[in-house]
């Protein structure tokens, strides 16, 4: 068998990928979508560009992309962070999820392709990618900001959903119409859930000692084929791949070797990711993006509103400002891999064929819209939060003018004010000085009825009060390395 100018085709793709990732990179793009361009390039349906790779060349690799990118979901999972503020957790990252999720499903009815699709929209449009969330939170240098712990307890909380969500479409998309059935994959699917959360939660030291071992080579090979048989032992019990290689990640994720294990997961992740990305963009036809283009913008605008009121709700809940508010939504706005997870599984479903094209125009452009958001969230800060006081004040004084007179009255009463205070302060330290030197002359005054003349004395006179001639040099303190 000769893989020769199959496997010259696809280096050539991810030359080029590599190519424009270097030019999205100065633009604060994130891989998704230049991945899923250069599988457009590469796709049958643009055959006018010259490379034509069919996607049952990369299918295999591409699904242990999408097994290692739910695996190292499950592995990132912070259930420490879970755990122990979970109450909390689930008030923020619940209203999040409930007000995206529950109007995306408004949404997918209106566009009336069929309830199982209407779910898979909802579910595209209701969760962010963390992978984008958490890159842009470390390139924007925000992980020490207020509102930070609020953005990742809710991106911990969307990945409860996904777990949850991916077993309920399993049996959705299913198509099994007995009622029985229907509610025995159910049980199986959160009884799968609930095994192996448990055992996160409490095997974990037991576990680890599947992993005790110093040669990198084992260690990795181990790992991997633990995501890729619980992918298929999830594929097998009805709960769809992703979920076995999530639960899986959760479980390595609670052992004492889940540094190590991100350490060596992350770069097959990437490789294996682009792959996956590069595959869904095979997939892609240009000529169907004008049949979901106003879905699309009715998605995006959707998407975006929801966004700013639901991180402003949150933020409310947590204490914090409009303008951490908006950071909070813009970052939170970014959807990525996730929707074309679900865009696969409707696909192999055999569902609504225009989903695939909503998905990947959705992606594109949210995928580029989000980041060049939340780089500009100050901006639009500015733009929001000042034209909202100015309104709200000319509410409450009407009109332009009474706002204009009120802003110079109080310009006017404060410079007053600061001029009665600079009086006032100046006039207390002339009265001081007065009452000093008038002590003086009292003092020497007495001195001389008492004693006669004053003796001369070569002895300067000093004042009562010592005065140092230098300030004692501050203790410089030394700062953490790390900062």
């Amino acid at each position: 068998m000769h893989l020769g100018g199959e496997l010259l085709t696809i280096g050539v793709l991810f030359v080029i990928a590599y190519v424009l990732g270097r030019l999205g990179k100065t633009i604060g793009l994130p891989a998704i979508p230049i991945y899923m361009i250069v599988g457009l390039i590469a796709s049958p349906h643009t055959p006018w560009i010259g490379l034509n790779v069919e996607s049952h060349t990369i299918e295999l690799i591409a699904t242990f992309g999408l097994i290692l990118l739910l695996f190292n979901l499950g592995l990132e999972f912070d259930q420490e962070e879970f755990y122990g503020n979970a109450g909390k957790l689930l008030v923020s990252g619940g209203t999040y999820v409930v007000i995206n999720m529950g109007v995306g499903f408004a949404f997918g009815f209106s566009l009336g392709w069929g309830t199982r699709e209407a779910l898979i929209i909802a579910g595209m449009t209701a969760t962010s990618s963390s992978a984008i969330v958490t890159k842009l939170l470390i390139e924007l240098r925000r992980l020490a900001n207020d509102e930070t712990p609020m953005i990742l307890g809710v991106t911990v909380i969307e990945d409860v959903f996904i777990a949850v969500y991916l077993a309920i479409v399993s049996v959705v998309l299913s198509g099994d119409t007995n009622a029985w059935a229907v509610v025995g994959k159910l049980a199986l699917a959160f009884g799968f859930l609930i095994v192996m959360f448990t055992l996160a939660r409490f095997a974990g030291k037991w576990v680890s000692k599947i992993f005790a071992t110093r040669d990198d080579e084992l260690f990795t090979v181990l790992f991997f084929g633990l995501a890729v048989m619980f992918g298929g032992i999830g594929d097998l019990l009805g709960v769809t791949d992703a979920i076995g290689a999530f639960v899986i990640g959760l479980l390595c994720g609670a052992t004492r070797y889940r540094d190590r294990i991100e350490q060596l997961a992350l770069p097959m992740r990437d490789v294996f990711a682009a792959f996956f990305f590069v595959n869904f963009g095979l997939g892609l036809d240009l000529s169907t993006f004008g049949e979901v283009l106003w879905p699309v913008l009715g998605a995006i605008g959707m998407t975006v509103v929801l966004n700013a009121i639901a991180g402003q709700i949150v933020a409310r809940m947590n204490g914090f400002n409009v303008q951490q508010g908006i950071n909070t939504a813009v970052i939170l706005v970014n959807r990525g891999e996730f929707a074309l997870i679900l865009a696969t599984l409707s696909a192999a479903a055999g569902l609504e064929s225009r989903i695939t094209a909503f998905a990947g125009l959705y992606v594109l452009v949210m995928a580029i819209l989000g980041p060049l958001l939340a780089v500009n969230s100050e901006r639009i800060g500015r733009l929001v939060v000042r034209p909202a006081r100015l309104a709200r004040l000319r509410g409450r004084l009407g009109g332009r003018r009474a706002v204009a007179a009120a802003a110079a009255a109080e310009a006017a009463e404060a410079e007053e004010a600061e001029a009665a205070s600079a009086a006032a302060v100046r006039r207390a330290e002339r009265d001081r000085q007065f009452a000093e030197e008038f002590a003086l002359v009292e003092a020497a005054g007495r001195d001389e009825q008492e004693n006669g003349s004053p003796e001369a004395t070569d002895e300067p006179v000093t004042s009562p009060v010592e005065i140092p001639t230098e300030r004692p040099e501050r203790p410089v303190r030394q700062r953490d390395p790390e900062y």
